[in-house]
């Protein structure tokens, strides 16, 4: 079902879209982290550092892929709000053919290529080839992936943030239980679970497809699913690859930050990798809903810019910050007291790190809970411009965020030699120095677009 949202109380139409797509998210972030639970539980703390060392490395791929479906579903937004279904479906077409080639592609050219970049990121010898395998195997699956994301971001685009929820839950599940059986019951290891993820993407990526076949008659193409529009994808490409580089920047950044964590496990052992691991899963968990709540905004800023209800823009956003704030407050409460259980999930009690493993997660996440505010301010900053389609500055404010945090944990540990001192603590000060640059950089240019883009619709 498609949400016109140019027309309703903006409060209700930013909490009823962002609902879906934070559960959705946070079942995504689910059965990835099933994956580092159940390795780490059920083999070792070394196995949870292999899957740990590989998840920046994927999530290049994958969000650069997802970056690209979003970029061109603002431009479906936009064409939506207008009531131009013949140019949205050659958008939807156009984005569609464009994704495939370029994921079969990208594809075939990480795959050779993964011994290299493992080992450009300093992974240990102890973990490799078990990285090795777990990234090739989920790169087979890149595919799957591109098309979920294309098809749950066309839905997305049109006001249905629902749908793709319920067909992420299934593939979770599935995902969550290929888990259980290749580990513990074929006792697979790390490739069990990398199994498991490759086939939850494809189911997901198919039962998307045949939900738009029988229920949503403007994206029921047919042959039209074959029309390629040059004009489109030069547009497209335009916004897709702004958005797509904005996602890779992130991860870019966040491969440089595990090589850090890697460099340091020679001081302070593999526990620190696995450590690193298990709170960039909690770290998941905790910025996703914030980002969710800025796509919402995107969406429903997008569709009343094509609609030209320039005033809806202005109440959205400020809608949008105070949910974001209230998020942070409740999302901070909750890791202060909820720390220790939490890590204490990524470990088995037997084995010999574990000890070392819970105490980096918890204090890392106590010091997190008193910073996740600030992000909030930056994704709903972000949801701005995006829903203007200026995405040149989201990616340029995601680009000195990154600078900000990779500066900041190698100076801590490379020029200062801080590495025994802070320890995992080094990663909590390099995110407050990447957010602090960031909004330092976004506050001004959203004061100025805010005031141009009004004084534009005044005088119009």
């Amino acid at each position: 079902m498609t949400k016109d949202m140019t027309h309703g109380k903006v409060r209700n139409l930013l909490i009823s879209f962002t609902i879906p797509l934070v559960l959705g998210n946070l079942l995504q972030l689910t059965y990835n982290a099933a994956d580092s639970i159940i390795v780490g539980r059920f083999v070792s703390s070394d196995a949870l550092a292999a899957v740990g060392t590989c998840n920046p490395i994927m999530n290049i791929a994958i969000l650069f892929i997802s970056g690209m479906c979003m970029g061109a579903s603002i431009l479906m937004s936009h064409e939506y709000g207008e009531k131009d279904p013949e140019k949205l479906q050659r958008q939807v077409s156009t984005t569609f053919l464009g994704g495939i080639v370029f994921t079969v592609c990208a594809t075939l050219i990480i795959i050779p290529l993964v011994p290299a970049i493992l080992h450009l990121i300093n992974v240990p010898e102890a973990i490799f080839a078990d990285s090795v395998m777990y990234l090739r195997i989920v790169m087979i699956a890149l595919t799957f992936t591109f098309l979920y994301n294309f098809y749950a971001n066309t839905m997305r685009a049109l006001g249905d943030a629902k749908t793709p929820l319920l067909f992420l839950g299934i593939s979770a599940a599935f995902n969550i239980a290929g888990d259980l059986f290749f580990v513990i019951v074929l006792h697979m290891g790390v490739n069990g679970c990398a199994i498991a993820t490759a086939l939850s993407e494809f189911l997901s990526a198919v039962f998307c497809a045949y939900y738009i076949y029988r229920r949503i008659p403007v994206l029921n193409l047919g042959r039209k699913w074959l029309v390629f529009d040059p004009g489109l994808f030069k547009k497209t490409v335009a916004y897709s690859f702004t958005s797509a580089m904005q996602q890779a920047v992130l991860q870019i950044g966040k491969v440089m930050i595990q090589s850090i964590v890697n460099e340091m496990a020679g001081l302070l052992g593999i526990s620190i990798i696995a450590a690193f691991n298990a709170v960039n899963r909690v770290d998941d968990f905790a910025y996703t809903p914030e980002q969710n709540i800025g796509h919402a905004m995107t969406t429903l800023l997008a569709q009343n810019q094509g609609a030209g209800r320039t005033e809806r823009m202005k109440e959205g956003f400020k809608e949008g910050l105070k949910i974001e704030i209230l998020y942070a407050l409740i999302l901070g409460t909750v890791c202060i007291f909820a720390a220790r259980p939490i890590i204490s999930l990524f470990v088995s009690s037997a084995d010999a790190n574990a000890a070392q493993v819970i105490a980096y997660g918890t204090r890392y996440i106590h010091m997190m809970a008193f910073l996740y505010l600030i992000p909030a301010l930056t994704n709903g900053i972000q949801g701005w411009f995006r829903g203007i389609g200026d995405l040149k500055v989201t990616l340029a404010s995601t680009f000195m965020n990154m600078v900000g945090r990779v500066a900041m944990a190698w100076c801590l540990v490379s020029v200062f030699h801080l590495t025994e001192t802070l320890e995992i603590d080094v990663f909590a000060y390099a995110n407050l120095a990447g957010w602090i640059v960031m909004l330092v950089f976004e506050v001004p240019l959203l004061v100025r677009s805010t005031k141009e883009l009004f004084a534009f619709h005044k005088e119009g």
